[in-house]
């Protein structure tokens, strides 16, 4: 099976990456591979201001690639594990906010990625399940609770029933539903809005709403926030340029 992970630039400042493994994007170990090279890179290309993640085939990710897992010795599925969870904390921390653009769907290991990201959008056919506990695992138990309440949470984590859009919705794990036909549409629009406001301004509260210090000085005397100031005063649209 071909695992693939397709790198466009949509718009000059938004990167998307699309998960393509056949037939629901499981993350086997090429593609987790490629997906780590990716994050690094954005985390060195400062003209990076906003990422969008999606899957092709019609899912968004499947989790791990339970066929590959299966050929896997317990020290080699051990360290898969653990090195996904590596992953996970890597796309929480990259540099700029990642947009998940789910569609179909979104099982054990792919929520955990949904869920590293900083904002979920899905589609009206997305389905979502943290069935870590229906293969013999954990997935989620973390993530999942702190985004939408331990109660809400334990359903899905003890159960890994299959839940669809409203469900998503309506638990706060996805803050829109779209057509399926305008997901990917949404998203962009969503990251372009981001990608025009105050880049070091959006990395500083990605960093503080992870609990991490953040020098409000270098905010203030920015070239940013000046910019901001004289296009205030101007009465035109800023222009950032990270600085």
């Amino acid at each position: 099976m071909t695992q693939v992970l397709h790198i466009t630039r949509p718009l000059p400042a938004v990167l998307h990456l699309a998960l393509d493994a056949p037939p629901a994007n499981g993350l086997g170990m090429t593609l987790r591979a490629e997906l780590s090279q990716a994050m690094a890179g954005i985390e060195a290309d400062t003209s990076v201001r906003a990422v969008v993640l999606s899957g092709r085939n019609g899912a968004f990710c499947a989790g791990d690639d339970l066929r590959e897992a299966q050929a896997r010795s317990r020290q080699e599925q051990l360290t898969a594990v653990l090195g996904f969870n590596g992953l996970m904390d890597q796309v929480a921390a990259c540099r700029v906010p990642v947009i998940a653009a789910i569609d179909g769907w979104c099982l054990g290991g792919g929520l955990e990625l949904a869920l590293a990201c900083d904002i979920r959008l899905c589609s009206d056919r997305a389905a979502f399940a943290a069935s870590g506990v229906n293969i013999g695992l954990m997935a989620s138990v973390e993530r999942l609770p702190r985004l939408i309440g331990e109660a809400r949470a334990r359903v899905h984590l003890l159960t890994g029933e299959t839940f669809g859009p409203d469900r998503a919705l309506a638990d706060g794990l996805v803050s829109a539903v779209h057509p399926v036909e305008l997901l990917l549409e949404e998203a962009l629009a969503l990251a372009e809005r981001i990608a025009t406001r105050a880049p070091l301004s959006v990395e500083a509260v990605k960093q503080a709403m992870a609990g991490q210090a953040v020098d409000v000085a270098a905010l203030v005397t920015s070239a940013d926030h000046a910019e901001a100031l004289a296009a205030f005063r101007e009465k035109r649209a800023a222009v950032f340029v990270r600085g």
